[in-house]
């Protein structure tokens, strides 16, 4: 039996249980920071595998840590697990019609349920390998909450969990099969607040000054800002208190909440600034005070290319996930649920990656069945962010995709939620699974390869991690 069957026959035999953990978590739906139920059936699920449960880490209830040594308990492998939902995209799993099982419920419309659960698979399966080999290492589960919300890793790695880590796996639900080559931008957000004086806006207006002025002020001006920043720069915002709802009252309390995406953390820190600037002119102008409280900042991703040559070697020997006649029809129905537009968009995107032929056929049906090469050197990011940057800033990681949608399937919509609960969402993640579990192995087999992966952090961190947050910002649990 070759290590790739062996693999795959320890996943076979807990996914049941993987795939029990998907479903409950998916049930569960939970939003950042309120991953209780998730958070413990997990915990449940690696306590009785024989995993130490560490609860409550970097101040945050719902993250933790889940341990396995082996002998001599080197080297040290994390595993970065995420369980935390979305609001308002409930929908009936596997249904390729809009039909929430809620009604402005929440649901998993970014698949942390697969994500967890195939943590977990891989994990379990690697603890099995380490007892039957008599191999030595430790695997360390990381409960991972909030990468929705406002994060947890970043302040899981400042609080030194990443520190001894040898090197660190995930994955992400996705509609192809690769191993990411494209970084994450990096981010931070605030929650800004002015407060002025209530008045009769129509007897007295003079003697009020009003908060919402100024975040309106606030958003003109950033407005002009956005001329005279990088063109792969974004800045969001949204209102979280507009000072209430009567218009003959001069609003006295506004808050606005405001986000700075940049490719490194440097320029997001840069920006964030003159976004503060911004601010204090608005409270100036309306006569209004101003202050502020960063929320979280998420450091850019990029890829450990010595531990990304490992996976891809390990993905093209598992392959994609088998899928049926049946899954090809689905996902099929599930692609005609999107609009002109949207399917427009999609296609463009698709072409990055196929020749028009070789769409026109994938299109008939629309899983992903092959293993997209990783390019070493593809220097360009995606506009996302993902918390697991602060990670890859702390200890050598890579994170790889897993078809799990079909092709071109639009994420943080009720399609993916109806995918993360499916039977085709579980077998991308029972694959995943393998994936990382083989690819762990691998690893570790070549410290060669780690010490690379070492060398490769080094010239990217300088020796050491550095949180983009201030020391005194906490996770912003029931703030955010």
């Amino acid at each position: 039996m070759t290590q790739l069957e062996k693999i795959q026959k320890l996943v076979a035999e807990k996914a049941e249980t993987s795939v029990r953990l998907a479903r409950e978590i998916w049930e569960y739906a939970e939003l950042p920071f309120c991953e209780t139920k998730s958070a413990a059936a997990l915990m449940d699920a690696l306590k009785q595998e024989g995993f130490t449960i560490e609860e409550g880490i970097a101040d945050i209830p719902t993250a933790f840590t889940a341990t396995f040594k082996s002998g001599t308990g080197k080297p040290v492998v994390g595993l970065l697990a995420e369980y935390d939902a979305l609001p308002g995209l409930s929908q009936k799993a596997g249904c390729p019609k809009q039909d929430p099982l809620i009604a402005g419920g929440d649901g998993h419309g970014c698949g942390h349920n697969l994500l967890g659960a195939g943590c977990f698979s891989a994990a379990v399966a690697l603890k099995d390998y380490f007892e039957s080999e008599k191999l030595d290492g430790t695997v360390i589960f990381f409960g991972c909450p909030a990468e929705e919300g406002a994060g947890s890793k970043q302040f899981i790695a400042r609080a030194g969990y990443f520190d001894n880590v040898d090197f660190a796996y995930t994955w992400h639900p996705a509609t192809i099969n690769e191993v990411g080559d494209r970084g994450s931008v990096a981010i931070m957000g605030a929650n800004f607040t002015f407060d002025g004086v209530s008045a009769h806006a129509g007897g007295s207006p003079h003697l009020g000054r009003s908060s919402l002025d100024a975040c309106e002020l606030m958003n003109i001006g950033v407005n002009y800002l956005r001329e005279h920043m990088i063109d792969a720069a974004r800045i969001h915002y949204a209102y979280s208190d507009a000072g209430g709802t009567a218009p003959n009252v001069v609003q006295s309390h506004s808050v606005i909440k405001y986000e700075v995406r940049a490719p490194r953390v440097s320029q997001v820190q840069d920006l964030f600034t003159r976004v503060v600037d911004i601010a204090k002119g608005a409270a100036l102008m309306t006569g209004t005070k101003m202050k502020y409280e960063i929320t979280f900042a998420f450091s850019d991703y990029v890829p450990n290319k010595a531990l990304a040559a490992v996976v891809e070697e390990c993905m093209n020997e598992a392959g994609a996930p088998d899928w049926t006649e049946e899954e090809y029809a689905l996902a099929a129905e599930f692609l005609r649920t999107y609009n002109r537009a949207t399917l427009t968009g999609i296609y463009e995107h698709l072409s990055e990656y196929m020749e028009p032929d070789e769409m026109e056929e994938a299109l008939k049906k629309p899983l992903h069945s092959k293993i997209y090469p990783f390019n070493p050197k593809e220097t360009r990011y995606d506009s996302g962010s993902t918390d697991v940057g602060d990670v890859g800033y702390a200890t050598p990681t890579i994170m790889l995709n897993m078809a799990t949608a079909c092709l071109g399937n639009v994420g943080h919509s009720w399609q993916n939620t109806a995918f993360s609960g499916s039977d085709i969402g579980m077998k991308g993640m029972l694959r995943a699974a393998e994936v990382m579990a083989l690819a762990t192995l691998r690893t570790m087999e070549r410290p060669d390869v780690m010490e690379k992966a070492k060398a490769e952090l080094l010239r990217k961190n300088g020796g050491k991690y550095t949180c983009p947050l201030p020391e005194y910002v906490q996770p912003p649990i029931g703030r955010y």
